[in-house]
């Protein structure tokens, strides 16, 4: 009757668990238990302390044991693994119930390998003076103690190639990046030569495949997502070279991406990156359309993200092959911020923490003295904080980086402490019809109860994205900024 009530309230992940035939080692069994969880909507754990939490369990009864030479637990029956492993585990650790971040963080000595190897050129490589002087900059950064995004990303890709597992990424101008902030590949400057740095990084690593594809959305993205079906082990990429392009993609997206768990029960961890931001560039180069995949969020099919920081990408990176690729992974990446200071880390940040879905306000000493609170996603959190440090508001800025499956639980108790808040502003860069508004909006009606209405900041609504002309764009920021404060 238990294990009844427990199935219909968690069917997909009580499904696997009750689905599968004994594994018969604890590496395998975790991969079991952690392919479980993330079918649940919306919520992640620190899966090592699953595991330990399942083999304690085990132990302490008859009905199995820990073998200390071999590391196998040997189960009595599969029904007794059943009660033992769903009902009391699973239940017990609160794994259905989200958790500030998921552990994944690595050695320093690891890093330092790394990135000391991008700059090992083949004997007689030479490499372009442009070039030379931004990884000169880029070394002098890490040795510093920082990194920016795209340095964040090549140790995410790295480390993960170090544990064995393949990486792979295409898109129409990957290998460089659009924004020339990856340099995956490097063109010797008088032979033409290629050389690939991640690609030498051990001899036992995880095979790295990096494509400049084909200049179409739809083939590229459709053939990306077979590959993930395929190779499940892979952190499987497909970029976008503005965000606005993935439209051209729509169908995979519709079809496959978002609906093919829910119609035949395939798992697929493909991950879309798609630079987004109103940077002035016009409609067509401005918006990867958060809106459209947000209305395709459900039983937590996906996750979208729009993270802030470089540790932040790093460990979202990682936290995507830890959890077994098992749903898309959507992330809406910067434009500006990709050299921005304000968005480097520290590289102390890589080797400890975690992902976050929610980033409370580091710079609010009192919090008794805030009297509103931004709720905001992506880019415009640094042009608020900005406002806020210039003209001394009584303002607290909390990123919501994963939007979803939705952080409810999480933003509630960082508004909760603030305790004489007088408003709750959602502010985004986006036209009111466009960005994460209306999902926000229902999700706070629906779920939350955050003591006071949640107010919308934004552009005013549009059939465009974003206007064709600087000097408009300005002036609507300006607006917006004035809209943000009024009333402080």
């Amino acid at each position: 009757e238990t294990g009844r009530k427990i199935k219909d309230y968690t069917p997909r992940a009580m499904e696997e668990l009750l689905r599968y035939r004994w594994p018969g080692n604890v590496r395998e069994l975790k991969n079991v238990i952690e392919r479980a969880v993330v079918l649940v909507q919306g919520e992640y754990i620190d899966h090592d302390d699953l595991v330990l939490s399942s083999l304690k369990t085990a132990g302490d009864t008859e009905v199995g044991n820990v073998a200390p030479s071999a590391g196998e637990f040997e189960p009595a029956s599969l029904s007794d693994i059943e009660r033992i492993h769903i009902l009391r585990t699973l239940n017990s650790t609160g794994w259905n119930k989200s958790r500030a971040a998921t552990i994944l963080g690595i050695e320093r000595s690891t890093l330092d390998r790394i990135h000391d190897h991008l700059y090992e050129w083949p004997e007689g490589f030479t490499v372009h003076p442009k070039l030379e002087r931004q990884f000169v900059a880029r070394r002098t950064m890490y040795d510093g103690g920082e990194v920016d995004w795209g340095l964040a990303e090549t140790l995410a890709f790295g480390s993960i190639l170090l544990d064995g597992q393949p990486v792979r990424l295409s898109g129409q101008d990957s290998r460089r990046g659009t924004f020339a902030h990856r340099h995956s590949v490097v063109v010797d400057n008088t032979t033409e030569d290629e050389f690939m740095p991640l690609a030498g990084l051990d001899e036992s690593q995880g095979d790295l495949w990096i494509f400049d594809s084909m200049l179409s959305e739809y083939a590229a993205m459709a053939f990306e997502y077979g590959y993930s079906m395929i190779n499940r082990e892979a952190l499987v990429a497909w970029e976008a070279q503005f965000g606005d392009f993935v439209n051209g993609a729509q169908i995979v997206i519709d079809q496959y991406l978002a609906s093919g768990h829910d119609k035949w029960g395939q798992e697929n961890g493909l991950v879309l990156l798609l630079p987004h931001g109103l940077e002035g560039q016009g409609p067509e180069h401005s918006s990867a359309r958060v809106e459209r995949f947000l209305t395709l969020c459900a039983e937590g099919n996906m996750t979208v993200a729009n993270a802030t920081t470089s540790a932040q990408f790093f460990h979202l990176l990682r936290r995507q092959v830890a959890t077994g690729n098992s749903r898309p992974l959507i992330v809406f990446t910067p434009q500006s911020l990709l050299r921005a200071r304000v968005a480097r880390s520290r590289v102390d940040e890589l080797t400890s923490g975690g992902w976050n879905p929610v980033l409370d306000d580091a710079n609010v000493t009192d919090p008794s003295s805030v009297r509103r609170v931004v709720l905001c996603s992506g880019k415009v959190a640094y042009d608020a904080m900005v406002l806020r440090d210039e003209q001394e508001l009584p303002m607290a800025v909390v990123r919501v980086e994963q939007l979803y499956p939705w952080p409810g639980e999480k933003i509630t108790s960082v508004v909760a402490r603030y305790t004489n808040v007088e408003s709750i502003v959602w502010l985004q860069e986006e036209p009111s019809n466009m960005g994460p508004w209306s999902f926000v909006l229902g999700r706070t009606l629906d779920e939350m109860n955050l003591g006071l209405p949640l107010m919308l900041v934004s552009r005013p609504e549009s059939g465009s994205p974003a206007c064709g002309s600087m000097g408009v764009h300005q002036q609507e920021f300006a607006g917006l900024m004035r809209d943000l404060r009024a009333g402080l």
